[in-house]
């Protein structure tokens, strides 16, 4: 490796410092998008000598990233600081070579080794076999589309490239018939509903929230809640061509933007609702009906929202939703992958069922 290569972990107050000095987004790949970071300084539950990230620089090059802060967990009978590690990345240039792992133990000893993975990606499932990892929960990821969605397929299939004027007619055609149906499905069914959106959580909002998330491995605040679903930390580039920059975590978009809403029926409230629209992705946040009774009724809400959104597909660790929209509307097909949360061995659970929903961790 190069002699000038460095590491350099940042604090939420050395964070601060590089955001108004505006170290880290001066190129073309940024680690995380400045209104992130920006969000980041708000979250009272981060302290000043906390640690946000580590980076390796060879000059002024950033080659290796890891995205990480505390965050309060429920583990049990007692609440504890821990840190979410949420992304790692390595330059292609540095994928040989032991500069990924050399960040990774940087930066678990940095947290005490008090660190939980929610997910991480297939390639380096062998690395963490062999570190002091447990597996705390295996869940499915569901992906549901209800078109063709053209990018993703020729991404996908190469060869399907050479099609893409036709798949883009099937597309359209098939996106059509689909909304159509659903259309009629969604009219009927949320009738009798009532939508209030929020940039911040009113208190009839929380107190319908606050026993919904009592077991929640992430202990709940309605301040909490509303920093998690603050709109700040997304980066709007209505001309995206035309924006000079990347990032590493998603936040950067010319179609991005985060909703609230509180859903109604004969003047009660049966759910609350939070998605992210990037582009043509629906990411589900937040999805907490007030019980088994009107669960469907909370997944026509949310389809209600999906078509109008004018979005591909829905993103969502909630295998009850998935099973209920395929159970209640049309879609092309569903594609599921597994995911694992992994926490390290020094960190010990009262709850042995534990669970991690959808709606922790989730700092997309």
């Amino acid at each position: 490796m190069s002699k000038d290569l460095r590491i350099e972990p940042v604090t939420k107050a050395k964070l601060r410092e590089a955001i108004e000095k505006n170290t880290y987004w001066s190129t073309a790949t940024v680690p995380i998008p400045k209104s992130k970071a920006i969000w980041l300084l708000s979250n009272p539950r981060i302290e000043e000598e906390d640690y946000c990230g580590v980076f390796g620089f060879e000059g002024d090059k950033m080659v290796a990233f890891i995205y990480m802060f505390p965050d309060l967990f429920n583990l049990g009978k007692r609440i504890e600081k821990i840190y979410w590690e949420l992304l790692w990345w390595v330059n292609d240039d540095y994928k040989n070579t032991v500069l990924g792992t050399y960040i990774f133990n940087e930066a678990l000893n940095l947290a005490n080794k008090r660190v939980i993975v929610k997910s991480y990606a297939e390639g380096v499932n062998d690395f963490y076999q062999k570190q002091p990892f447990k597996l705390i929960e295996a869940r499915l990821r569901y992906t549901i589309f209800f078109s063709l969605d053209t990018a993703i397929l020729t991404a996908r299939f190469k060869f399907l490239k050479h099609l893409k004027f036709f798949l883009n007619i099937g597309d359209k055609l098939v996106g059509a018939i689909i909304n159509k149906l659903n259309t009629a499905r969604v009219k009927r069914r949320t009738s009798n509903l009532s939508y209030y959106y929020l940039n911040k959580l009113d208190q009839q909002t929380w107190e319908f929230i606050k026993p919904l998330c009592k077991k929640d491995l992430v202990h709940k605040t309605k301040a909490y809640i509303d920093w998690q679903l603050d709109n700040a930390q997304y980066t709007q580039a209505p001309i995206a061509k035309k924006f000079p920059q990347s990032s590493l975590q998603v936040g950067i978009g010319h179609n991005i933007h985060i909703h609230n809403v509180k859903i109604v029926r004969n003047n009660e409230v049966i759910c609350f609702l939070s998605y992210i629209v990037n582009h043509k992705e629906f990411n589900i946040k937040y999805f907490l009906p007030q019980n088994d009774s009107n669960f469907m009724t909370c997944v026509d809400a949310v389809i209600a929202h999906f078509i109008q959104s004018k979005t591909n597909f829905i993103f969502t660790d909630d295998a009850k939703l998935a099973e209920g929209i395929n159970k209640r509307f049309v879609s092309v097909f569903t594609y599921k992958i597994e995911k694992k949360a992994l926490a390290h061995n020094s960190i010990e659970f009262e709850d042995k069922a534990l669970k991690i929903y959808n709606r922790d961790g989730h700092f997309y």
